[in-house]
């Protein structure tokens, strides 16, 4: 028996447009997913080589319902910051378990992205999370011009706690690094000048804790200015730590020779070069881990409203 094919549907289909996600929107939103939210500026550092490209490809993806993007206003009413993009509708159902609230994890999920972006607007913290993650949008931004190197992790402060919550740490990041061949697990504490000294010193016991059983991987301490770190390098030189101990001045190239441990401040490391045992279980294998290269300008055939691009 004849039957005529049914019209297409005349209701938009909330799925299709997964199809129109690259594998650099996926692990953008995977970013996003767990870190919250990302810059125009970090986005085109740490995936795109054109910056023109970066802002019509997340045009298109704010078009789409994948990300939301807000910006602060200056005083004289123009904008503080480039805009700043965390996930959208789409984007939310593809990570239905992202982290939520960036100030209480026990908080109850939101029942939507535009909730979840209030909370991270709002958010206490929301500058110093642009700051930790822009040293990791740094790493991976040399991943692209530096053959043999890779970002193999990027674990949020919230994530890194859970995983190491019977040491009570609360790095503001976890990554492991690889360049030249050697491969390095690290901690983070992103030093924004806003805590003394001694409540710094303080955050050393709990990896005191996890070095009795678990990794000793160097804790980096990211200070904003050569001031702060005199004096860190001053309290901790010469004092015994069972893990290595690190700092350097906040600067575009985290990977470089810029590191001083604290049981040796006279000589300036590589990231890749700071002493490190990652224990029984050892590192990622970094031959399984593809790079992204830039994929080019997929925009898609659509127009731009140089307004709607704009932003600083």
């Amino acid at each position: 028996m004849y039957r005529r094919v049914p019209l297409p549907s005349t209701t938009p289909d909330p799925l299709s447009v997964y199809r129109r996600l690259t594998p650099r929107d996926r692990l953008l939103l995977s970013w996003l997913a767990e870190h919250y939210l990302l810059s125009t500026d970090q986005i085109h550092r740490a995936l795109f080589t054109a910056r023109r490209t970066a802002q019509m490809r997340l045009t298109i993806l704010h078009r789409l319902q994948v990300v939301h993007r807000f910006a602060f206003a200056a005083a004289d009413g123009g904008p503080e910051t480039s805009y700043l993009y965390t996930l959208g509708p789409v984007g939310l159902r593809r990570h239905p378990q992202a982290f939520s609230d960036p100030d209480n994890l026990k908080l109850k999920a939101p029942r939507s992205s535009t909730e979840r972006a209030e909370r991270i607007v709002n958010s206490r913290r929301l500058h110093h999370l642009l700051g930790v993650n822009q040293f990791f949008v740094d790493l991976h931004a040399r991943t692209r011009t530096n053959d043999g190197s890779v970002l193999l992790r990027w674990w949020s402060e919230q994530h890194a706690t859970a995983v190491h919550n019977r040491a009570k740490i609360f790095p503001d990041g976890h990554g492991i690094w690889h360049a030249d061949g050697t491969t390095v697990g690290f901690f983070l504490e992103h030093d924004r000048d806003t805590e003394d000294l001694a409540r710094v010193v303080r955050k050393l016991r709990g990896y005191e804790r996890l070095a009795r059983y678990g990794p000793r991987l160097p804790v980096l301490l990211w200070v904003p200015n050569e001031r702060r770190e005199t004096s860190l390098l001053r309290i901790l030189h010469g004092v015994p730590t069972l893990m290595p101990v690190a700092t350097a001045v906040h600067s575009d190239d985290p990977a470089g020779p810029v590191w001083a441990l604290t049981s040796d401040p006279f000589r300036r490391r590589h990231l890749h070069e700071l002493p490190n045992d990652p224990g029984p279980d050892g590192y990622p294998d970094p031959s399984g881990v593809e790079p992204d290269d830039d994929l080019g300008d997929d925009f898609d055939d659509e127009s731009f409203d140089e307004d709607e691009l704009a932003d600083t």
